[in-house]
């Protein structure tokens, strides 16, 4: 009788689900690129904020975030929020974000995933939660960066485009 050993795997690893979300931040980072700059730091709609305002957002709750997880240093968000004016500077916090997401994501342990964290002083929930939140309010900003392009008559990067 012969007998057949099974290896479990998770439905995503660590690895998978850091490459999307960097994927997901690849996308962003052209969404930022074919904005006009007056218009980066400007333009609204409904009374949304600028999309520079909703990048510095994205750039401290994932870069920020993701280092509060890995080193229990917990800072306000507010003094967390880079002060930016300039496009180029807005790429630069983005491109270090994504730099520090790749240095910090690979030192979170199986089980710290799972360890309640208070980021910013504020959302106390496991870490794997908040990295979820990370991603999921980059989305739904992203979108509203679509929505603005699409209002400036700018075509956004095809939203499937996440090399």
């Amino acid at each position: 009788m012969s007998t057949t050993a099974t290896i479990e795997r998770p439905l995503i690893s660590t690895e998978e689900l850091l490459k999307n979300w960097q994927g997901h931040r690849n996308l962003t980072r052209k969404v930022i690129e074919v904005f006009p700059e007056k218009d980066l730091f400007n333009f609204s709609v409904g009374g949304m904020r600028p999309f520079a305002e909703l990048c510095k957002e994205m750039i401290t709750v994932s870069g920020g975030g993701l280092k509060q997880i890995v080193t229990g240093n917990i800072e306000a968000f507010e003094d967390a929020m880079p002060e930016i004016k300039e496009k180029a500077d807005l790429l630069q916090a983005w491109d270090e974000a994504s730099n520090q997401i790749d240095i910090y994501f690979p030192q979170i342990s199986a089980a710290k995933f799972h360890e309640e964290i208070n980021l910013f002083g504020a959302y106390k929930f496991p870490a794997i939660e908040n990295i979820q939140y990370f991603i999921d309010n980059e989305i739904h900003h992203r979108a509203q960066g679509y929505v603005y392009l699409r209002a400036l008559g700018i075509e956004p990067p095809f939203f499937w485009d996440r090399g």
